[in-house]
């Protein structure tokens, strides 16, 4: 019997296409689509378990492959077969990941997998555009308690014209690119490069991708309308007791707004916020320990949350004393280590960065083997995040999802500022001796004083700071914050990094996590990182 397809397709307006398609394949997982643009095909699956996992967080997954037989290739090496996953695939898992995470209610523990594999390749389509867009279809066609349709697109601008999903070619004409994550109504997440533009013209660039995801968005409504949607399945949702987080919220809030003045260092301030919650932890009995232990650890985070952001909103202070838009003290030190070609040492408070620097010739150059693209590229970094560096010990398991992450923003940051007739091919290794925030930045830093040591003729120098927002939507007021801490990354609406030189920005890394952010927000936050970035 031939299967009943339903489809929809997406006009973006210079004679391309997307289709989204459903009913045809993997019918067995909770929701698949096949999404296609000229001769490339995306497949994504989805499927959730329908019993929680005992752990109080989302077990998401992501994964995303590109299968060689796609462009008619072998796998390289000896064995002829697809492997681990590639930095290019392990990015663009974290470009989904971070803007599907979010929209999963927060006590939604079920183990979830999103799957999403390139079937055919277009030497014209870059397929990792596409990717939210197939994990966010098929979701729209399962019964997980998804918030809303989201959509990403990459944007690249050629002769002063913005262009939606460009090809390979475009991009290395184009003097940005980026791609942005967003639902109908509100932009989460942003990551790019760009030749030194203006806070101005990114935020032209974020509003011009944000009209073409409210189309791809209205097609996936569209498509799950026909398609027929499937009642929201019940799941065991978290217990409240609005008297006892009252009764927390009581004894925690003055103690930890206190603490949180006082702008007391890193480990002192973190004691101190344990003694707190152990101090309420043992007002109750055993009994209640036993039975609401969960609900007092949740509510005591939430009183802590609360405590801190009030603080910053209200006297514009933050946990270590700095006012919003101060930085933390810097120290720098260059040609450190005496064997390697360049190395230096950047220092921002409590996190440290120890960059080295080697010259190689064309035959060190890193080689670029994935079934969507064949290359090389001659300058690379490396981002190494030791547990040693937050003061923890754990079992070290290869590159990490975050280092990998981390280093290519560095790398995209730094990249554009290698002269073209550069004859190294130049590695840059990033040690992460201390962490307390914005490490990637501090990796930026110092790989920018290593090139120079190494003799590398940087166009211009380059910094990064990560910046914090926090708002009220209710009394209007918000605060922006300059070379945020680590205890702060999680209390704000908006965590963004952003690099550049004196003369503008080379990358950004941004989520957004609060809905209807204005742009005039989003353009003194930016403004407010230049002067950090100058500092």
């Amino acid at each position: 019997m031939i299967p009943k397809t339903f489809k929809e397709v997406i006009d973006l307006g210079d004679g391309r296409t997307i289709s989204i398609e459903t009913g045809k394949l993997a019918k067995q997982a909770h929701g698949s689509v096949v999404v296609q643009s000229g001769k490339c095909m995306l497949l994504c699956t989805v499927v959730s378990n329908y019993k929680a996992s005992d752990v109080d967080f989302l077990p998401l997954t992501v994964d995303y492959r590109e299968k060689f037989a796609a462009s008619g290739r072998y796998p390289g090496g000896f064995f002829k077969r697809e492997a681990r996953p590639s930095d290019g695939e392990v990015l663009t898992m974290r470009l989904v990941d971070r803007v599907l995470r979010p929209l999963f209610p927060k006590d939604y523990h079920a183990e979830t997998q999103v799957m999403i594999q390139l079937m055919s390749h277009d030497d014209d389509v870059m397929p990792d555009a596409m990717a939210g867009l197939a994990a966010s279809a098929a979701i729209q066609l399962s019964d997980f308690p998804f918030e809303c349709a989201i959509s990403e697109v990459r944007v690249g601008r050629v002769d002063g014209k913005f262009i939606i999903n460009p090809t390979r070619a475009q991009l290395e004409e184009s003097d940005l690119e980026m791609v942005i994550g967003a639902s109908e109504d509100s932009v989460m997440m942003v990551e790019g490069e760009m030749g030194e533009i203006s806070e101005e013209e990114m935020v032209e660039a974020i509003k011009f991708a944000h009209e073409a995801i409210k189309e791809q968005v209205a097609a996936q409504k569209r498509l799950a309308d026909a398609f027929g949607r499937k009642e929201v399945r019940e799941y065991d949702q978290e217990d409240e007791d609005e008297a006892l987080a009252k009764k927390i919220h009581d004894m925690a809030y003055d103690k930890v707004y206190a603490i949180a003045k006082a702008g007391s260092a890193k480990h002192e301030r973190s004691t101190a916020f344990s003694e707190i919650k152990e101090e309420i932890k043992s007002s109750f009995s055993e009994e209640e320990q036993e039975e609401k232990g969960d609900l007092i650890k949740k509510y005591y985070y939430k009183a802590e949350k609360a405590a801190v952001r009030d603080l910053t909103l209200n006297e514009g202070l933050r946990l270590d004393g700095r006012k919003t838009d101060e930085i933390r003290p810097i120290w720098c030190e260059v040609d450190y280590l005496p064997s390697t070609h360049g190395s230096a040492i950047f220092t921002r408070g409590e996190t440290q960065a120890l960059a080295t620097v080697t010259l190689g010739t064309s035959r060190e150059a890193n080689q670029i083997d994935m079934p969507s693209y064949e290359g090389e590229e001659t300058f690379y970094l490396h981002y190494n995040f030791p547990p040693f560096s937050t003061g923890e010990a754990r079992p070290i398991r290869g590159t990490s999802r975050r280092e990998v992450g981390h280093g290519n923003l560095a790398q995209r940051a730094l990249k554009r500022m290698i002269p073209l007739d550069c004859p190294y091919t130049v590695r840059v290794v990033s040690e992460v001796l201390e962490s307390n925030g914005s490490s990637s930045m501090a990796t930026v830093c110092s790989g920018t004083m290593a090139l120079m040591d190494a003799g590398v003729q940087l166009k211009k120098p380059v910094s990064g700071i990560a910046m914090g927002l926090i708002t009220d939507t209710e009394s209007g007021k918000y605060a922006v914050l300059s070379d945020i801490l680590g205890d702060e990354d999680h209390l704000g609406d908006m965590d963004f990094k952003v690099t550049g030189t004196e003369d503008g920005i080379t990358a950004c890394q941004m989520d957004i996590k609060v809905k209807g952010l204005s742009y005039e927000i989003l353009v003194k936050a930016l403004k407010q990182a230049r002067d950090g970035r100058l500092h």
